[in-house]
């Protein structure tokens, strides 16, 4: 129901209408890659405290991370914000937009429910990279929240889906180096070892089927080709829809091969992560509620993706496990591809600002409901 409340949060983000195109395209403009995001977080800490919240920078020791907060009492309910780019690409993700619409969303509600919640915008570094929410989840940053919403920009406007549990970890291979034309006892060849575990992959690839992802690329193989590699290194992609099934079945199988095959050649082997655990995200089902009903109030169609469906990896998943999260995805316009440059444009793009201002107002009904909910719980 389209309540008096509800089309005054909707007035109020339309009155922020300017300031969420300035902050988007002013991070657009100059796009930072993840931890150096020092600009973008001057001006979204600078655009917050104007509307009212205390800002502490420096979260989870991240130098570009920042919590913002108005509002003491009532139920926790944070709105996300990224704000990093790609290399070469400048913000072919739309973090700038999700910047934008998660500022919308928290100064409109915060504005008009300051005794009512306790209203946090989030500064969340370095999604491309090392996933900056999982040290904010680590330090206890979302502990006790009612409530998180991020919203990205995509093509087409769904809810629901996950996202796959990712460990990526880099095998190295240790032989002994030694001129190829000597006795062959004189070198163990590191990448002749890598090579048996790049085609044992595939074993593990037929084994765990449809229940996990497994790729990589070899990163080093050798100095020159008449001497024989002492290291040999890989990068790999290790993915699956359950971070618990990923750490107990699968990465230990993938152990288990490189340690067999460092044994059977006489190499010894380094298996290091290279990035945190992602894990996978859980979307809370009361929140995907009140976010359809509040995107067909403002008369935008909506596809439910199945609970299995999973394009990728966000560091939202490690959030979602510690609190209620819900991460839709908005249309920015049809055919986009993220992590392209035509992705990058349409998110500077007029039409982009514009419905920009569709997933604000969205998010700030659904934290409205979740305000209502509560006190009807506190009545009982």
């Amino acid at each position: 129901m389209f309540t008096e409340e509800k089309k005054r949060l909707c007035q109020k983000v339309d009155a922020l209408e300017a300031e969420m195109t300035r902050l988007s395209l002013a991070l657009h403009a100059r796009p930072e890659l993840g931890n150096e995001e020092y600009e973008a977080m001057r001006l979204l800490t600078d655009a917050s405290r104007m509307q009212g919240f205390h800002v502490t920078q420096g979260a989870a020791g991240l130098p570009t991370a920042f919590v913002a907060k108005r509002g003491d009492s009532g139920p926790k309910i944070a709105f996300l914000a990224e704000y990093d780019a790609l290399p070469g690409l400048g913000h072919a993700c739309g973090h700038n937009l999700i910047a934008s619409m998660s500022f919308g969303a928290a100064a409109a509600f915060a504005a008009l429910t300051t005794s009512q919640a306790q209203t946090y915008f989030i500064g969340c570094p370095a999604e491309e990279t090392q996933g900056g929410k999982i040290a904010l989840t680590n330090a206890g940053v979302f502990d006790a929240f009612d409530a998180v919403f991020i919203i990205h920009p995509s093509d087409e406007t769904t809810l629901g889906g996950t996202s796959l549990a990712s460990h990526p970890l880099c095998v190295r291979f240790h032989g002994r180096e030694a001129h190829v034309a000597s006795r062959s006892e004189r070198g163990i060849n590191a990448l002749d070892a890598l090579v048996l575990f790049y085609q044992g992959l595939q074993g593990l690839r037929l084994r765990f089927g449809e229940q996990a992802l497994i790729a990589g690329i070899i990163t080093a193989g050798g100095t020159a080709p008449n001497i024989v590699p002492a290291l040999a290194e890989m990068k790999c992609t290790v993915r699956s829809l359950s971070s618990d099934y990923l750490e107990q079945q699968v990465l230990p199988a993938v152990r288990a091969l490189a340690t067999g095959i460092a044994e059977g050649t006489g190499a010894t082997v380094t298996l290091e992560h290279y990035e945190p655990l992602f894990k996978e995200l859980i979307q809370n089902t009361d929140l995907a509620a009140y976010f359809a009903e509040n995107l067909r109030l403002l008369g935008e169609p909506v596809r439910q993706l199945p609970d299995n469906d999973a394009g990728g990896s966000t560091d939202v998943g490690n959030v979602s496990h510690v609190a209620p999260t819900l991460h839709p995805e908005l249309s920015i316009g049809a055919g986009l591809t993220a992590h392209t440059p035509a992705f990058a444009q349409a998110a500077g793009s007029a039409a982009a600002q514009k419905r920009a201002l569709i997933g604000a107002k969205a998010m700030a009904m659904s934290a409205w409901d979740i305000c209502l909910q509560n006190t009807k719980r506190s009545l009982l």
